[in-house]
């Protein structure tokens, strides 16, 4: 399952090489890919490499969100060049529950791309993901940049609006079953069972 971010938040064409995000669902969970430029703008956050990094948004990074429209429960992984990243549950929108999960993540970094590996356990999921966003930011103040891969249409925008990523009616229909087949059911999580959605 392959993605290139292409558009800014508002719809514009990026003006560098879009970033690809791949995902490879399999029996113990998903490998998420990551190949982008390299900006190193903002500097690296003051987090060691490889561990949670709290507001890590704030940095450059590459996102991914997955959510049960119907449930408003989502998944939110966060990943910087630097090494650190980000693994939010949410429950209603903005809605933190759980944050700062431990993940698996490596990187391989250049001078002007960087390339990284998550593997996202089942666990980490809300039951039944049906859809999904992904997202990428870099620069500092005014050079701010905020990517999206499914952006807000620019029909829709309204004077002095500001990215906001949780914008959950602007994410796209995703399933998994279009790569595990039709008969393959999202393995329960534990972490999930914990949380009530409100329907």
């Amino acid at each position: 399952m392959d993605f290139k971010i292409e558009r800014t938040w508002d719809g514009f064409p990026v003006k560098h090489e879009p970033v690809f995000v791949r995902l490879n669902p399999g029996d113990g969970g998903v490998m998420m890919e990551v190949s982008a430029p390299f900006f190193n703008d903002p500097p690296a956050p003051p987090g060691e490499a490889g561990k949670p990094f709290n507001e890590l948004w704030d940095y450059e990074v590459v996102e991914a969100f997955f959510l049960n429209d119907i449930t408003e429960q989502y998944l939110e992984v966060e990943l910087c060049p630097h090494g650190q990243h980000l693994v939010l549950l949410l429950s209603g929108r903005r809605n933190v529950w759980k944050q700062e999960l431990a993940l698996s993540f490596k990187v391989s970094r250049g001078e002007t791309k960087w390339g990284g590996r998550a593997y996202l356990p089942w666990s980490y999921f809300p039951p039944n993901v049906t859809k999904f966003n992904s997202f990428a930011i870099h620069g500092s103040k005014d050079k701010r940049s905020y990517e999206a891969l499914y952006s807000v249409p620019q029909h829709e925008l309204q004077p002095g609006q500001k990215p906001d990523f949780h914008r959950l009616e602007y994410f796209k229909l995703f399933s998994f079953n279009t790569v595990l087949g039709e008969e393959w059911k999202q393995p329960e999580s534990d972490l999930w069972l914990m949380v009530k959605p409100d329907v």
